[in-house]
């Protein structure tokens, strides 16, 4: 994550892109959390346990794929601090450092109908070593970056607590050395209502505003907020070439929703992406995140990213969910945990993969939980072959290459 973060900072148009799995939602959804997301499967009988959670998040960080993790404290504190599941990898561990009212999802709650409220669950020193209070070599032990969470909704008195409880949190991390990204959720209930067609310009504002009073010790490393839209996404991007702008993914929706969104997101300057219930609730984590890594990569087009990863699920005889024609359908996609604020990705704006910066092809994975993929080769290496065309073969031919892909590994 350093690494990319520099290369970006020095050059925005590097090619570089940081993808995170946002597996948090204990901290919002509760006993949903580590199944598929309620919006989506709101009949099924149960959920998964929050070990089963668990090894999703340890065979995702395995996998390497994603560069940041996301958890909750709690979680953080069993597979970063007591496993060490992180001490060999690449993948830097994070945990969400605030729990706004907003989030609070408890089935037949209505919190996430009132106006924002800023809360702390958890505290710095819990997430950097698990205790109360860490001493200074304690401080690397667990995570060492949050997300940090506000939402604004107009509301003088209630923006103002939200702004006030953010420098709190600000000056603190800066005194125990503690990193982190910033969270801009769009309004979940204005007093004061904004037309939709405005609101991109009133988070872009108060993003800005909030950040020039925020010297370059104690700002956010990077944004996780709604994609509006290529305008205001390039006019954030525009205006300050150090403030490195990130996607959140939202609700599940299609497959085509997930690889569109990141696709079209990079396309106007957009440098992160965090998808918490797209990945969780895919039907095969770790092929859907390939994907994502391919998009990103300017390997593969957010349509053939499709018909491959239903490739690799008729090869590994999981059914999916909605058939490749339905699953190809842009939907309107839920932004919040609420669901109060919906975005759609127009169909018509697409760009080609060949309009994105071009990376060396990564190897295709066999999506099992006992799969690791190899680091992109390095300069002056070998290239590795090109990666097949998978949007000109057909399911026949697709189920064939990763057969004989499964069978190599």
């Amino acid at each position: 994550m350093d690494v990319k973060l520099a290369r970006i900072k020095a050059n925005p148009g590097c090619g570089e892109f940081i993808l995170a799995d946002a597996k948090d939602a204990d901290m919002a959804f509760g006993i949903g959390a580590p199944g598929q997301s309620p919006e989506h499967h709101s009949r099924e009988g149960h959920f998964r346990t929050l070990e089963e959670y668990r090894e999703c998040i340890r065979q995702v960080v395995r996998q390497g794929l994603v560069d940041i993790m996301l958890m909750s404290a709690h979680t953080n504190g069993i597979l970063a601090i007591e496993e060490r599941l992180f001490e060999n990898s690449h993948v830097t561990p994070a945990a969400r450092a605030n729990d706004t009212t907003d989030i609070h999802v408890a089935r037949g709650s209505v919190f996430v109908k009132e106006p924002s409220r800023p809360f702390r669950t958890t505290t710095i020193d819990h997430i950097q070593c698990g205790r109360v209070e860490c001493s200074t070599d304690e401080r690397t032990r667990g995570a060492n970056l949050g997300l940090y969470s506000v939402t604004f909704n107009n509301d003088r008195d209630a923006d103002m607590l939200t702004l006030e409880r953010y420098r709190e949190f600000r000056i603190e991390a800066e005194r125990k050395g503690f990193r982190h990204f910033l969270e801009v959720f769009d309004p979940n209930a204005m007093i004061n209502p904004i037309p939709p067609e405005k609101i991109g310009g009133f988070i872009n504002d108060m993003i800005t505003r909030l950040l020039a009073g925020v010297p370059e010790a104690g700002r956010p490393l990077f944004l996780k907020m709604v994609y509006h839209g290529p305008k205001f996404t390039e006019e954030l991007v525009r205006y300050d070439r150090n403030l490195i702008v990130g996607i959140l993914g939202g609700s599940s929706g299609t497959t085509y929703d997930a690889f569109k969104l990141i696709s079209e997101a990079q396309k106007y300057g957009a440098r992160v992406a965090l998808f918490g219930r797209k990945i969780n609730n895919a039907e095969n984590q770790l092929a859907f995140i390939e994907m994502l890594r391919r998009i990103v990569d300017g390997q593969i087009s957010p349509e053939e990213a499709v018909r491959a990863y239903h490739g690799i699920l008729q090869v590994l005889k999981l059914k999916p969910y909605r058939s490749l024609e339905e699953d190809l359908r842009l939907t309107t996609g839920v932004m919040s945990y609420g669901g109060t604020t919906q975005v759609q990705v127009p169909a018509s704006s697409a760009g080609s993969s060949s309009a994105r910066p071009q990376a060396a092809p990564r190897p295709a994975i066999a999506a099992t939980s006992s799969t690791s993929t190899a680091p992109a080769a390095r300069p002056g290496t070998k290239p590795r072959p090109e990666a097949p065309d998978f949007g000109k073969m057909t399911p026949a031919e697709r189920a064939d290459y990763f057969r004989s892909r499964l069978q190599r590994l």
